[in-house]
């Protein structure tokens, strides 16, 4: 059976094994898609509803 994960920055599916996954200190768990969408949303602290190529900006 195939897991499906969610980016968490723009919300797109992907399979187990594609990806990362960022632990915050507080024990959240963040799956990323790209490491585009993990510098966007860690180091540049983005809004995802203001980037235009995410889906909650639709």
């Amino acid at each position: 059976m195939v897991t499906i994960h969610k980016c968490a920055f723009c919300e797109r599916e992907f399979v187990h094994g594609r990806g990362m996954l960022f632990v915050r200190n507080d024990g959240t768990l963040l799956w990323f898609c790209s490491r585009k969408c993990r510098i966007y949303m860690i180091e540049q602290k983005k809004d995802a509803r203001k980037v235009k190529w995410t889906k909650a900006a639709e």
